[in-house]
């Protein structure tokens, strides 16, 4: 089945009709998306939920440690303090709803999230809103989960230097080479939210195979002259001396298991973070607001 699933291959994969989709939808006991004006399933997320059902019955908090790992969306600063903080905590970053459908299975203590929630959006920049929450309660209702606030991002568009395109905007970019990415990512969601406002489609435009895996991969494209544009975090443009042009403020936070919060490699990192080298390295990387962070936004059952 493909990574997103229309109602029908829902009620096909869990053997139900598809009457009972809706209901599941109009309860919010199952994870969609309305991204697109239809309903939408990340698979990986349908099955997550599937398997809670099953392998969660005796208690969350009853199972097996977690590995110590932080999955998700890729952030070059969280990315830098996991291992300056010595938190022992390893990474495998492959997109915000695979590293919540990691979460939710326990293959993993924590993840980055950066999902867009259209219909909780205040203002045109994204700012304030419930960012993550609404995925967050569909993809592990019941679970005990936190959401600390992580930062405020700048994502926009990754051009090469002196932007020699003349790219001003997402309705340039017909005709020319986009680096997406993969399947799942928070940037790709957004992406298509943003596309959508300036009709045109994602897959109307010249893609870049494969996708690029984390943010620093799409700078690196540009870099090498692959493509003529990516969508990513202001942080790599600078890291790679490349043009920027900025699109939308989004807010990155930390889904955690809340018993892993309170053992040695989380403390580590939270520790790290209170830092002065945490702020002095957030202002050097650029396209940062630490604007609440370490707040807890969720705290679940």
């Amino acid at each position: 089945m493909p990574d997103f699933l229309t109602t029908k291959e829902v009620a096909a994969l869990l053997r139900i009709k598809e009457r009972k989709v809706y209901e599941l939808v109009a309860e919010n006991a199952i994870p969609v998306s309305r991204v697109t004006g239809k309903l939408i399933f990340p698979r990986a997320l349908v099955e997550a939920w599937v398997r809670r059902r099953v392998d969660y019955g005796g208690g969350a908090e009853s199972l097996a440690p977690r590995p110590a790992v932080i999955a998700g969306s890729h952030d070059p600063l969280l990315d830098w303090a996991l291992r300056e903080s010595g938190s022992e905590l390893a990474t495998f970053f492959d997109g915000s709803l695979d590293g919540l459908a990691r979460v939710a299975a326990g293959k993993a203590v924590g993840a980055g999230l950066h999902v867009y929630e259209p219909e909780a959006e205040p203002t045109g920049n994204g700012e304030g809103g419930d960012w993550n929450l609404g995925t967050l309660r569909q993809a592990a209702p019941g679970l005990p989960l936190v959401l600390l606030a992580w930062a405020w991002r700048t994502q926009g568009l990754v051009l090469p230097p002196g932007n020699p395109k003349g790219i001003g905007g997402l309705a340039d970019l017909a005709g020319l080479t986009l680096v997406p990415r993969q399947k799942g990512a928070g940037s790709t969601l957004l992406l298509g939210h943003l596309l959508e406002r300036a009709g045109t489609a994602l897959s109307a435009l010249g893609l870049l195979q494969p996708p690029a895996r984390n943010e620093a991969d799409v700078a690196l494209a540009v870099a090498e002259g692959k493509a003529d544009a990516g969508f990513a975090v202001e942080t790599v443009a600078r890291q790679y001396r490349l043009d920027f042009l900025p699109l939308f403020r989004e807010r990155y936070d930390l889904a955690l298991w809340r018993r892993d919060v309170f053992e040695p490699p989380v403390q580590k990192l939270l520790a790290f973070c209170r830092s002065g080298a945490f702020t002095t390295r957030a202002a050097e990387l650029g396209g940062y607001d630490l604007t609440g962070h370490g707040e807890v936004r969720y705290n679940g059952p």
